[in-house]
Parts: C-alpha cells; sequence; structure tokens
C-alpha cells in the first residue's frame, strides 16, 4: 500500500514554461465516488490501473498497477464515465521537490494545476514564484470531480480567482 499526499496550487503564469516536456495523458474513471474511486490512465505509451481511498484532506491510499495499454484503450472507450480527463502533464524539479504540472484540454481548457506530493502532511514546501492559490482543499480542482462539473462550465467569476 502506497500514501499519497498531494498539495494543489493554481498556476499564476507561464515561467514554468521553460524547458518543460510533457506527455499527453487520458483518463477515465469506473467509479466516482469521492472516498473510493477506480481510474484508468494512458499517459504516453504506457497504462495505469489506480485504485484511491480518501485517508485526510490532502491524504490517500493509492494503489497503483501498470496494465496493457490495449487493455486500458478499451477500458477508457468501453466503461469509463465521460467526459475524460485530457491534458498535458510535465514534471519539474524546483529545490529539489519534483512538482507536477497538468494543463487541461477538452471540456477543462484553460485550467493548470500544479502538484507537489509529500512525505509528511505537515512538511513544508517552498513555493515557486508561479504557484498561485492554494487549492488543495477545494473538491471542484479533484480531477474525478471535473468530470462532474468541468471548468469550462464554471461561472466567469469562478475562472479569474
Amino acid at each position: 500500500m502506497g500514501t499519497e499526499i498531494e498539495r494543489k496550487f493554481l498556476v499564476r503564469n507561464d515561467s514554468w514554461r521553460h524547458g518543460a516536456r510533457g506527455v499527453t495523458c487520458r483518463q477515465g474513471y469506473l467509479t466516482l465516488d469521492r472516498h473510493r474511486l477506480v481510474r484508468v490512465r494512458v499517459m504516453g505509451d504506457e497504462a495505469y490501473l489506480t485504485i484511491k481511498a480518501e485517508t485526510g484532506p490532502i491524504a490517500r491510499r493509492e494503489y497503483e498497477y501498470p496494465i496493457p495499454r490495449d487493455d486500458a484503450e478499451e477500458m477508457l472507450v468501453h466503461l469509463c464515465e465521460r467526459p475524460f480527463i485530457e491534458k498535458r502533464r510535465y514534471t519539474l524539479l524546483y529545490r529539489g521537490i519534483e512538482w507536477i504540472i497538468d494543463e487541461f484540454s477538452g471540456d477543462n481548457e484553460g485550467l493548470i494545476v500544479a502538484e507537489v506530493e509529500l512525505e509528511r502532511e505537515d512538511q513544508e514546501v517552498v513555493l515557486p514564484e508561479w504557484a498561485g492559490e492554494e487549492v488543495s482543499l477545494d473538491p471542484r480542482y479533484l480531477n474525478f470531480n471535473l468530470i462532474k462539473y468541468p471548468y469550462g462550465q464554471w461561472p466567469k467569476e469562478t475562472e479569474e480567482r
């Protein structure tokens, strides 16, 4: 069993893009229960089945398994909720800590979120200058909620946060 401890931030500018390389990611959910979810993800040439269970505000149990890409594609088409989460995922190092930046497309076009995985919930993090408002506790920014209520449908004032 693994534990994922993650904080999320909106991205305030494009300064993170210098030298960043990303991979296309498409994911769908077999279940949309906030407390227990099952996700299928195709990222580049690889595919994964992931099971998560909420254990705290920013912590989840996480089990992730590589699966054949063809199986993942079939599950996305025949078993997963719509719409899919479509994004380009970038990985960057900042002060020795790995950051993930997801630039969403499709129904969530315009949303860019930075995530940092921690070893402890109380771990201090030095924020890069491009990391804006923290949204770790805002359920709207959870990927499975972006399927139910895509960013493109949010009221205009929400988009300008």
